[in-house]
């Protein structure tokens, strides 16, 4: 009951920060900031609703992990701060940001009440975009890297999202390892075969 109660606090805790991050670094907001917004709003309510795991991964790997995830990002905004980087293609960069954006808040809403950030047993989400990947979400990280990185990148920044993804798929493996032991798993990842890039893994 401990730990539970302590994980959701955590989340509550780190996604309120997240959120104050957010309003100090972003100097104007644009709608898809503003989807942003709503999804730590929407994470703050999860936190305090959420059903218990059955099962959580409390492993030293997961953990590392879960805190590369959520310090990658914030890394490249104050390393491009200190040292402004070469800009590629802002347009296309801007379309994918916002495509994952939308994605990321679709998945969100999907899981709903599932939702946590260490791997954990709640339940098994198969509909909405979990119909065709198993881990949406995750590509919407990917896509808005991607994009962000559009917009303007360096070589730290680079070497920060190859470090952020090394990380997402330490936890898509992890996660799978323990939703596998859900009874439903077998069929869902027989059906939906790829994890998190369609016709390639």
């Amino acid at each position: 009951m401990f730990r539970r109660r302590f994980a959701d606090l955590l989340l509550f805790g780190v996604t309120a920060t997240e959120l104050v991050i957010l309003f100090l670094l972003t100097p104007t907001f644009t709608i898809t900031d503003w989807i942003y917004v709503l999804q730590h709003l929407i994470v703050l309510g999860i936190a305090i609703t959420r059903p218990s795991a059955k099962m959580r991964d409390y492993s030293v790997g997961s953990s590392i992990a879960v805190g590369v995830a959520y310090v990658y990002p914030y890394a490249q905004v104050i390393d491009l701060r200190w040292s402004p980087g070469q800009v590629a293609s802002p347009t296309t960069g801007l379309v994918l940001v916002m495509l994952a954006a939308g994605l990321s808040l679709v998945s969100l809403l999907t899981m709903g009440r599932l939702f946590g950030v260490r791997p954990a047993l709640r339940g098994l989400v198969t509909n909405g975009p979990y119909r065709f990947l198993r881990h949406p979400m995750y590509l919407s990280y990917v896509l808005a890297d991607i994009g962000y990185n559009l917009q303007e990148w360096n070589s730290v920044t680079l070497l920060l999202v190859l470090i952020g993804w090394a990380s997402l798929v330490y936890r898509i493996r992890a996660e799978e390892r323990v939703l596998s032991q859900h009874a439903e798993w077998p069929a869902y990842a027989a059906l939906v075969r790829y994890r998190l890039v369609p016709g390639i893994w």
